[in-house]
């Protein structure tokens, strides 16, 4: 895993994270029959697009995008992926939180947070 990591030169490191994050979150979203796994396998899917985006913002030498007086053209960073990542953020925060209520009302009704279970009871 780490040599597989290492081959990433030049700053592509976050690529591969961001990558190996969606997988991870992906794995868990497809294999876990726990609806607070699938949960947390989620979190980890948005924050491996947010470490995306974050990451293609990123420019070698780029500053940031205030306007200095008499200052010839420089390279300046895109602030508008950080805006929108932070507002993803928020986001995912406010959805994590709807999502633990709902599981605490599942478990409260049916004792089960597994897929299968609640399944079966839901058919009775």
């Amino acid at each position: 895993m780490v040599s597989v990591l290492s081959s990433f030169g030049g700053g592509q490191l976050q690529y591969a994270l961001a990558a190996v994050l969606l997988l991870i979150g992906l794995y868990g979203m497809l294999v876990k029959t726990n609806f607070a796994r699938k949960l947390m396998a989620m979190n980890v899917m948005q924050v491996a697009v947010i470490v995306f985006f974050v990451s293609l913002a990123v420019r070698s030498g780029g500053t940031p995008p205030i306007e200095i007086e008499h200052e010839a053209a420089v390279a300046y960073a895109n602030p508008l992926p950080h805006a929108l990542m932070l507002t993803a953020i928020v986001v995912s925060v406010s959805t994590t939180g709807v999502a633990l209520a709902l599981l605490i009302r599942t478990h409260r009704r049916f004792n089960t947070l597994d897929e299968s279970e609640l399944l079966d009871r839901l058919r009775e």
